[in-house]
């Protein structure tokens, strides 16, 4: 029997006291027994499955798919994401970038003009993909600077989670927009109007106030371990920043090229088509950047093997756990926890506005996954939404409020935390008092914010 066969026969109660029950244990490992994050969320994992009746024969698929979609998107992006980001730092490029930023915005505003970046490139390129590229100049400011890596990291990695939460063409917002019916040009202007503030304020505000009080060290894992040479001509940092920008102008030209296909301005059949939508793929952006960056600052052959050895070791565990966590949301997921919370909320009789948020941040919390509790949570209130009569601006406001909810308490069963994580080199402890707190403030204020907006419409 598979999962598409079998049906939950547990109530709602007893599925909630299994997330609960399983998300205690998994803390208790960790932080108190100490065991490593990877063994402990695949033994909760199984143990959650179990719990749930998923079928026994269908266990071991369901957590070797939740793993696997995991590592599909996020192996190839952090490996290549490593090999860049070491390539940058060893030849120098890092530090001239780092020299250039800090003579044009100041030591002082470092943070801010780190953030703004982020937000820049946020737009078009998703999470993982842009937080891989951005963090190497964020330890690189880091280091020259001091004050530790939370002052620098958390208000880059808050404005690429902010956009990717907010903003077409991020695919959550995409698709809360298309079942709703709301109107995109929309989303976009209003979602950018909720993003911005609310990085400022729950990002960039809050990533310096806790860098003030958590001064932790910074991580090497992006560059690769400690640097091993010098070079006397480092790149300059014009091309540090088109190396960067690279695959983010692929990936932004293959997400133009859908929404042409999309509007019908070209043909999505063609040939043409789809080779440059594989080309502008983030893995193979990527993979280009890496190549072009072996070639100009790369010193030599033997040179560049070495490097990409030594930027590929540290980050294997990071890949672990990430799909480790992608595996424990996987059989949440599976177990029907999230559907049967969702299914008790909707019943509560709420105006459509706020039940879509309370709906959004409850699937985020039981199973992990944003983008999965803004889709779940748009076609749960789209009979709602659709019967309901609202204007153009109210229903942009009601998809930016099911946005909000749904990246409420990201903890640890979202490979976000654990990506976020590692890679600043947090423990589960810190990760839950910085990230899971700013990601809380990021949808409270942009729920907020998308209540005025809906009360003006």
């Amino acid at each position: 029997m598979t999962t598409d066969d079998w049906v939950q026969t547990l109530g709602a109660g007893t599925l909630l006291g299994i997330a609960g029950g399983a998300i205690a244990l998994l803390l208790f490992l960790i932080m108190y027994l100490r065991v490593h994050a990877f063994l402990a969320l695949v033994v909760v994992s199984l143990l959650t499955a179990f719990a749930a009746r998923i079928p026994a024969d269908s266990v071991v698929p369901t957590l070797i798919g939740g793993f696997g979609t995991t590592l599909g998107s996020v192996a190839l992006l952090v490996g290549l994401g490593a090999i860049l980001g070491r390539l940058v730092e060893v030849s120098g490029g890092a530090q001239s970038l780092t020299d250039a930023l800090i003579r044009r915005f100041g030591e002082r505003r470092a943070p801010l003009a780190l953030g703004v970046s982020s937000l820049v490139f946020g737009f078009p390129i998703f999470f993982d993909a842009g937080l891989v590229v951005m963090l190497p100049i964020v330890f690189a400011v880091a280091r020259r600077l001091g004050g530790g890596v939370l002052r620098y990291g958390l208000p880059a990695a808050g404005a690429f989670s902010v956009m990717h939460v907010f903003v077409p063409p991020h695919p959550g917002p995409v698709a809360a927009t298309e079942l709703l019916g709301a109107d995109v040009g929309l989303v976009i202007a209003f979602g950018l109007l909720i993003a911005i503030p609310t990085w400022y304020v729950t990002s960039y505000l809050f990533g310096l106030s806790v860098g003030k009080q958590l001064v932790l060290p910074v991580p090497t894992l992006l560059s690769g371990g400690p640097r091993e040479e010098d070079r006397e001509d480092p790149p300059n940092p014009g091309t540090v920043v088109a190396l960067l920008l690279l695959p983010l102008v692929m990936i932004f030209t293959n997400t133009g090229l859908d929404a042409a296909r999309a509007a019908g301005w070209v043909d999505g059949e063609a040939s043409w088509f789809q080779v440059a939508r594989a080309l502008g793929s983030t893995p193979v952006a990527l993979l280009v950047a890496v190549l072009v960056a072996s070639f100009v600052l790369g010193p030599r052959k033997e040179v560049v093997e070495k490097l990409v050895d030594s930027a590929l070791a540290p980050v294997c565990a990071v890949i672990l756990i990430t799909g480790a966590g992608g595996m424990f949301g996987a059989v949440l997921r599976a177990g029907g926890i999230g559907g049967a919370l969702s299914d008790g909320l909707a019943d509560l009789g709420l105006p459509v506005f706020v039940a879509g948020f309370v709906i959004a941040a409850a699937l985020r919390v039981a199973q992990g996954s944003a983008t999965v509790a803004l889709t779940t949570a748009a076609g749960l209130v789209q009979p709602v939404v659709q019967a309901g009569g609202f204007s153009a601006v109210e229903l942009a406001a009601i998809v930016l409020a099911l946005a909000a909810g749904s990246v409420i308490a990201s903890h640890v069963n979202d490979s976000g935390f654990w990506l976020v994580g590692n890679l600043m080199g947090m423990d589960v402890r810190t990760t839950l008092l910085t990230w899971t707190v700013m990601e809380t403030t990021i949808g409270l204020m942009g729920f907020g914010l998308a209540g005025v907006l809906f009360l003006l419409g």
